[in-house]
């Protein structure tokens, strides 16, 4: 398996703020790795989007508003 640099940078003004930079072959690199090709994957990704045409989601600020159901 090969190695993937990316780059992370860690803003000083905003510390809860992160960027992170590979080019466009290292996220192939790592989508493939994280299985985003896989076709569940995808379909799961359209139905969101139809879900979100459709207007049948909700704004959460935390991960913790999902318990709140």
């Amino acid at each position: 398996m090969t190695s993937l640099h990316i780059t992370i940078k860690q803003n000083k003004k905003r510390p809860k703020k992160t960027i992170v930079e590979f080019d466009a072959d290292q996220f192939e690199r790592m989508a493939a790795t994280f299985g985003f090709f896989n076709p569940d994957f995808l379909k799961s990704l359209e139905e969101s989007e139809r879900d979100f045409r459709e207007g049948r989601f909700r704004k959460i600020k935390s991960l913790r508003d999902l318990r709140k159901k």
